[in-house]
Parts: C-alpha cells; sequence; structure tokens
C-alpha cells in the first residue's frame, strides 16, 4: 500500500471503474473521432469547385488574405496554389480517414499539423476553436480509434 493512501481509497477506486467504466472508451473514441473530423470536412467542400477542381476562392484565400503570423510579424504563404491545395486534399481525406477509423492515428496527426497552421495563420482562434482541435487530434493519436474502427477489425491498430 502506497505510503500515502487514504483507508476508503480503494472501494472509492472501485466504485469509480464500476460507475464510469459503463461507457465503453471505443463509443468515446467514435465521438472525439466525429467531432475532429467534422468542422474539417466542412472546410474542405468550400474549397472545391467540382471534381479535382480547387476553388478560385481557396486558391485567392492563400494568395492573397492568408498570412502566417511569425514572432509578431506577417508573411504570406509560400506556393499559395500549392498550399491550397493541400490544405484542400488534406481537408477532404483526413476527416473520411478519421470517420472510417482507417489509419486513424495519422488523420488524427495530419489534422494536428493542420490546426498548427491554422494556428499560425489566425493566432486569435486558439482558445474557442484551435486548442479543443488540438486536444481531440492529441486524444485520438494517443489511443487510436478504438474498437469502433477499421484499424481495429483489419489489425492495423489493436
Amino acid at each position: 500500500m502506497p505510503a500515502l493512501a487514504i483507508p476508503f481509497a480503494r472501494p472509492f477506486s472501485r466504485l469509480t471503474c464500476r460507475v464510469f467504466g459503463l461507457w465503453p472508451q471505443s463509443l468515446t473514441l467514435l465521438v472525439l473521432r466525429l467531432t475532429l473530423a467534422l468542422p474539417f470536412w466542412k472546410s474542405g467542400l468550400t474549397k472545391w469547385d467540382g471534381w479535382f477542381t480547387i476553388s478560385f476562392g481557396a486558391k485567392a484565400l492563400f494568395a492573397d488574405e492568408y498570412k502566417l503570423h511569425i514572432f509578431g510579424a506577417e508573411y504570406p504563404f509560400p506556393y499559395p496554389d500549392v498550399m491550397a491545395l493541400a490544405s484542400a486534399l488534406g481537408e477532404a481525406a483526413l476527416p473520411v480517414l478519421l470517420v472510417l477509423g482507417l489509419f486513424t492515428r495519422y488523420a488524427a496527426a495530419g489534422l494536428l499539423a493542420m490546426t498548427a497552421v491554422i494556428q499560425l495563420t489566425y493566432p486569435d482562434g486558439w482558445m474557442n476553436f484551435h486548442l479543443p482541435w488540438a486536444a481531440m487530434a492529441l486524444a485520438v493519436l494517443t489511443f487510436g480509434g478504438g474498437r469502433i474502427a477499421l484499424d481495429w477489425w483489419l489489425g492495423l491498430d489493436r
């Protein structure tokens, strides 16, 4: 028994496990995956004009509007057309992988990297958007997709 253990710790621990163990971890991970995927998917839909055509608006945003805020200075995005394409592809593919639970940890890592770039672009959105996205991505990255994921059923992540 640890030196600082209090007498009722063990029964309280058992009660906690019984009460909160009723909710399956895999269901929590599914909710996290869906919640993280949704805003990126919705944003990704705005970047396409039909199949395989990046919208003019997406290209214009990366060329003219979006700036990287680093150490108090603003810098234009390098290769704005390439960045618009990478953003559109990431926002289309990664949420789908996340929802399916296929290559889940890699999809979460990709969305975490996108969140970091978005944070550099919109530094004031950290508390309402970027911090929750990063926390969800880190949770999925750490625990995987759970049993309600293709990774589990295909034996890719156990």
